[in-house]
């Protein structure tokens, strides 16, 4: 069973996570949504417009209200506070105390390790305060560098469904990885 805490603020070394605001779609459009290659294998698609970022927004800052929704836009602390991408709880499962996780960031900050650094805070804290039992994620494939984030922070290969998943690129495989609790 899950203790659901919401969408804490969380801070690392370099990041603050924490909730998105209203008035950030400008800064969603242009750092991560709008760009293609950024949603390649991603299951949503680009943003063609502020507004649709717009759209999205409003109903993540609705999802807040609830105890059980995970959401963190990813900042630099030295970059004034504008969302470079956003870690999520995707997918949950409260009687066997499972999470899933998804995440994107802006090309500009990609192979930085920032990826990396919001990923292990996020797991660290569903397992620590949130009491998930397993953490996991799945990637494409072709995007290797989604995994190799999942293996940087513990998590293990556990395999490849064949044709399971759909993203952008159409019905694709799925490498799935998870870590447990202690």
């Amino acid at each position: 069973m899950l203790t659901h805490k919401g969408t804490c603020k969380l801070e690392t070394e370099r990041l603050i996570l924490r909730q998105f605001r209203q008035g950030e779609e400008d800064a969603i459009f242009e750092n991560w949504a709008s760009d293609a290659e950024v949603t390649k294998y991603l299951s949503w698609p680009t943003h063609t417009s502020s507004e649709v970022s717009k759209m999205v927004l409003d109903s993540w800052v609705e999802g807040y209200g609830k105890d059980d929704f995970y959401l963190w836009a990813i900042s630099l602390k030295d970059r004034g506070g504008d969302p470079i991408g956003s870690i999520s709880v995707v997918a949950q499962d409260d009687a066997i105390g499972k999470v899933e996780i998804g995440y994107c960031i802006g090309k500009r900050w990609w192979h930085q390790g920032i990826m990396t650094e919001a990923l292990e805070a996020v797991m660290s804290f569903l397992f620590e305060q949130v009491g998930a039992q397993r953490i996991e994620a799945c990637h494409d494939p072709r995007n290797p560098h989604s995994g190799d984030v999942m293996r940087k922070c513990g998590m293990e290969y556990e395999g490849t469904l064949r044709r399971s998943g759909r993203n952008n690129q159409g019905i694709c495989d799925v490498c799935w990885y998870a870590a447990l609790s202690l």
